[in-house]
């Protein structure tokens, strides 16, 4: 005897999975991409801003507003590092290619490589230029080389460099990261954005 109904379906239809927690970056991981993003680019448009100034107390000023920003940032550059080493970031997606992952850890690698280099030849700059940091004009560092004008020049056409290279990384992120949001429509980009994660 049947004692199904005549309109009963076997299509059962399951949800898809819920996103694992390893799948999200930690409010801690995205506090620290966008501080750092905002920081490394106002750093950048402010050593562009202080290059042609005329030598004056103000761009003394500016200088040394420039070096004390660039040591912060070189000291938050380990802490994200550490967090990074600690905390390891989400999987990529899986419809990216070999090429594109290896693009992808490329850059991020160049990235984390720049966020040390760069301050770290300012601050050899500095000292073969002779002009000392004192960071937040209170706290003294140390020299790390001794007075050379010659290699001071050396290393500020280095550190100009390494700023265009880490320009030009940052600008194919963020297009790499408007291109999953709006070509490949997958969660990179969004999954970076302040709110997308309430625990730490």
């Amino acid at each position: 005897m049947d004692i199904l109904p005549a309109n009963f379906t076997t299509d059962i239809r399951v949800s898809p999975p819920r996103r694992s927690a390893s799948e999200k970056y930690t409010a801690t991981a995205i506090a620290m991409h966008w501080f750092m993003a905002v920081a490394i680019i106002g750093l950048f448009a402010l050593g562009l801003y202080m290059h042609d100034l005329p030598l004056s107390p103000w761009k003394l000023r500016v200088y040394s507003w420039h070096k004390w920003a660039g040591a912060t940032i070189f000291g938050l550059a380990i802490v994200r590092l550490a967090w990074r080493m600690y905390q390891r970031p989400p999987q990529l997606p899986q419809h990216m290619g070999g090429i594109e992952r290896t693009l992808a850890r490329g850059g991020h690698g160049l990235l984390y490589l720049l966020m040390f280099a760069i301050p770290l030849s300012g601050w050899l700059m500095s000292s073969a230029k002779g002009f000392p940091t004192v960071l937040f004009g209170v706290f003294p560092l140390p020299d790390l080389l001794s007075k050379n004008k010659e290699l001071g020049d050396i290393l500020q056409t280095v550190h100009w460099g390494l700023n265009m290279l880490l320009a030009a990384i940052v600008a194919g992120h963020i297009a790499a990261a408007l291109r999953h949001h709006f070509f490949d429509r997958d969660d990179v980009l969004t999954r970076m954005l302040p709110g997308s994660r309430k625990s730490h």
